[in-house]
């Protein structure tokens, strides 16, 4: 059993969704949604129709509330000086006076949302779970849905039947591992390749056959039109154009046990993706090729900070967080007040990173310790985000909670 299943930042949501989803009837359009999936792959994939429920939270919109800004809430993030924030059930919130007062938005789903960013003050995207991804071009007042777990699979399947060598311009048959005249060893690499190409295959056949059940965990931008979803058991999708097409990229990233990936973050062209039982992974190149991080610990890591192309934060299960200035190549251990997990980190204008745990503590990395910067007692904590006048805003299991005060 993986650790992130017990103590993922998102375990309360993933409580609330399964209830949720438990309530909902069946949708009575799975067909016209494995439809619209096929049609996005070229008609080239059978999609296996998703549950009643998750599919019905697909397309149901989230229900407007007046104690929205109360609900479970798992990201938040500026675009330009607006703030927006998503969680449990569809909910999207916007405050346009630094979290004051909030409003919600219009979205088109009902499954929770787990994590939010923009790429300037009108051009957003947020994803979350039965492989949900959002985009929005108007400061996050109206979202329009642009990927769901069908559509997900049936990518992922094509392009593994593609490596594989069953696309439309490999032939009726899989390719053959043969020698050349490179000798055994190019044998034993084409073996190999074979091997993982049929692993591959087998695993979007899985993803397929269990329908849309796998959430995306976090979203970066890597550019304007540039965007990377990760998430359980090591999916990760990629968009050259906003979110209008998609191409896995699980290929390009060593996970071969399906590993959950947490968290995301960019920085120019460096990539850092971390996850479960200690993975990370550093792309150096806007992520054509990625190379594995030896982090000296084997726990799971929730969250991640990347300041320009060296200085990596990561921080996650039993108050674990550590620190490297060399792009990995050496990790120093920051000393935590409590053992108790590590689920979201911000880093504000002036440089300081603030993490925040389930105990519902404020900490700030000075040195290679964290120390407690809030007396005020907080319930427990799923994101932190910098309000920029010396507060900082906490998204929590009992909603939005602003925390004030001058910078520590």
């Amino acid at each position: 059993m993986s650790q992130s299943k017990n103590f993922s930042r998102l375990s309360a949501s993933l409580l609330y969704t399964a209830l949720a989803a438990a309530l909902l009837p069946a949708a009575t359009n799975a067909a016209a949604s494995g439809a619209a999936a096929a049609a996005a792959t070229g008609g080239a994939v059978t999609v296996a129709p998703a549950s009643g429920a998750v599919v019905a939270a697909q397309l149901r919109p989230a229900v407007m509330s007046r104690q929205a800004a109360q609900s479970v809430m798992l990201g938040a993030v500026r675009a330009g000086s607006r703030i927006v924030a998503v969680g449990e059930r569809g909910i999207i919130l916007f405050s346009d006076d630094n979290g004051q007062r909030w409003q919600q938005a219009d979205a088109p789903v009902s499954v929770t949302l787990t994590a939010v960013r923009f790429a300037d003050a009108r051009n957003g995207v947020a994803v979350g779970h039965a492989g949900v991804v959002l985009t929005t071009a108007d400061g996050g007042a109206h979202w329009q849905r642009v990927l769901d777990g069908q559509h997900l699979a049936a990518l992922a399947l094509q392009a593994a039947k593609a490596a594989a060598g069953f696309g439309p311009a490999a032939g009726a048959g899989p390719r053959k591992a043969t020698a050349t005249r490179a000798g055994a060893d190019t044998a034993a690499g084409a073996g190999a390749s074979a091997a993982t190409s049929a692993s591959a295959l087998r695993d979007a056949e899985r993803l397929v056959a269990d329908g849309a059940d796998k959430p995306l965990l976090d979203v970066c931008l890597l550019g304007t039109n540039r965007i990377l979803a990760v998430g359980a058991y090591g999916l990760a999708f990629a968009s050259e154009d906003g979110g209008r097409t998609w191409t896995p990229w699980m290929n390009r990233i060593d996970n071969p046990k399906g590993l959950h990936l947490n968290t995301v973050r960019a920085s120019g062209d460096t990539i850092l993706i971390a996850g479960e039982r200690g993975y990370a992974q550093l792309s150096t190149d806007a992520g054509r090729s990625f190379k594995p991080l030896n982090v000296p610990y084997n726990g799971s890591f929730f969250t991640a900070e990347l300041s320009g192309e060296k200085e990596i934060l990561l921080a996650g299960l039993r108050g674990n967080a550590w620190r490297s200035a060399d792009a990995g190549k050496s990790w120093q251990q920051i000393a935590s007040p409590a053992p108790v997990t590590i689920t979201a980190s911000t880093t504000r204008s002036d440089g300081t990173q603030i993490l925040a745990n389930q105990a519902g503590m404020l900490l700030a990395v000075r040195d290679q310790a964290l120390v407690p910067i809030s007396a005020k007692p907080l319930p427990p904590l799923n994101a932190v985000l910098d309000l920029n006048n010396g507060g900082l805003l906490t998204l929590s299991i009992q909603g939005i909670v602003p925390v004030a005060g001058d910078k520590q």
